[in-house]
Formats: C-alpha cells, sequence, structure tokens
C-alpha cells in the first residue's frame, strides 16, 4: 500500500498560507480536529508545520503576553524542516518512522516537493485493518 492511497487530500487537513496569524491557525486546526497545520506559499511548497505540541512548547518558552502570542504569524513559530512523506512512499515504512518519531501526522509531497496531501495515522490504520479483513 502507497502513501497516495491512504492520505488525506486538499481540503480534508488544515493549510494556511504564510501570513496567517496564530490565532487563525489554531482555527483552521480546530475546524478539521487535527493537532496539525501545514504553511504554504502560493505554489504549495511546504514552508513549515505547526503542531499542538509546538504551541505548548512556545508558550512554555515565550516570555510575552498571552494575547500578543497569538497575533504572531504562525510560521514565525513553526517547525520549518519537518519530518515528510512522498506519495510514493510504502505505508509501511512510513508507518515504522512515524512510531519511532513518536508522531501522528505527516505532510505529503509530490514528485515537485509541493504539499499534496496528509498522512494521519487514523485513516492509516483504519486501511491497514480493512485490507486484512
Amino acid at each position: 500500500m502507497l502513501v497516495k492511497e491512504v492520505m488525506l487530500p486538499f481540503g480534508k487537513f488544515p493549510v494556511i498560507g504564510r501570513t496567517v496569524i496564530l490565532k487563525e491557525a489554531l482555527e483552521e486546526m480546530n475546524k478539521h480536529s487535527l493537532g496539525i497545520v501545514c504553511v504554504v506559499d502560493e505554489e504549495q511548497t511546504l514552508l513549515g508545520i505547526f503542531t499542538d505540541g509546538d504551541i505548548r512548547r512556545q508558550l512554555l518558552s515565550i516570555q510575552k503576553p498571552f494575547s500578543a502570542f497569538f497575533i504572531d504569524d504562525a510560521l514565525d513559530h513553526s517547525t520549518k524542516t519537518p519530518l515528510t512523506a512522498q506519495i510514493s512512499d510504502k505505508v509501511h515504512d512510513v508507518i515504522k518512522t512515524m512510531g519511532e518519531r513518536k508522531i501522528w501526522d505527516l505532510p505529503v509531497l509530490n514528485e515537485s516537493r509541493k504539499l499534496v496531501g496528509l498522512l494521519h495515522l487514523h485513516p492509516v490504520v483504519e486501511a491497514l485493518f480493512n485490507e486484512k479483513l
């Protein structure tokens, strides 16, 4: 089974532009009920990701008023070199890496390194379970 067969397509996961403020990024994450948002440029090149864990770490390390934190650009606080998957990767290999790194979500890139999807653990487990039946 390949990543492209089980990834979430655009519209099914949070994606924001580079100048979106953190508050809007959180609203997008909440809308999709996922703990990640992908930050892209105009050509859908992945610039970074921002996760629930990033929020926690930033709140603990940044010494400024809570309200000021939420008007920053999300990209300022994002992971700019995230682990990613390719559409042609084997799901088994990617899941192994996700388990080792203890992560639930991976941005999926095409051959041109453009964001095309998100590999979320729940749909993968469901697909693997259904494949075994």
